[in-house]
């Protein structure tokens, strides 16, 4: 398998950059997605997308902190992230299923920018939380 070398310059460089910044926005998008979930949780009168929703928001922290380290572990950097961002609401189960898929179409875009299966791997594992909570937001009501 091929590996991104870690340069300062050149293509490569550019590279490893497009990748950082990538995988930053997805981590950051995770963590700001369990707290975009966890309010809808708090505000739906539906016990099972309550459920779906508690579950989403418990295991997407501990996938994000993941990706986050393997990623500082490859390029021997660590991530900077924003320090504010505007949260955009999840009122209705509906609006977090969007929300979702929206969310499962950049996890794909980071996907074919990356060259580390561990990386690939770790997302495969996000896209399954997502893929989960959108069958319980959509069939079990």
């Amino acid at each position: 398998m091929r590996q991104l070398k870690i340069k300062d310059g050149g293509a490569t460089g550019n590279a490893m950059k497009q990748m950082t910044g990538a995988i930053t926005a997805l981590t950051f998008e995770l963590l700001n997605g369990a707290t975009k979930i966890h309010i809808a949780h708090l505000k739906t009168t539906s016990y099972s997308a309550h459920v779906a929703m508690g579950d989403f928001y418990d295991g997407v922290g501990d996938f994000a902190d993941s990706l986050a380290e393997q990623w500082q572990g490859v390029s021997e950097k660590l991530l900077e992230f924003p320090t504010s961002v505007e949260l955009t609401k999840c009122s209705t189960p509906e609006e977090c299923v969007n929300y979702l898929r929206s969310l499962y179409d950049m996890c794909n875009k980071v996907q074919d920018m990356c060259e580390h299966s561990e990386i690939i791997n770790t997302i495969d594992e996000i896209k399954s939380l997502i893929n989960s909570t959108k069958y319980k937001l959509i069939f079990l009501k």
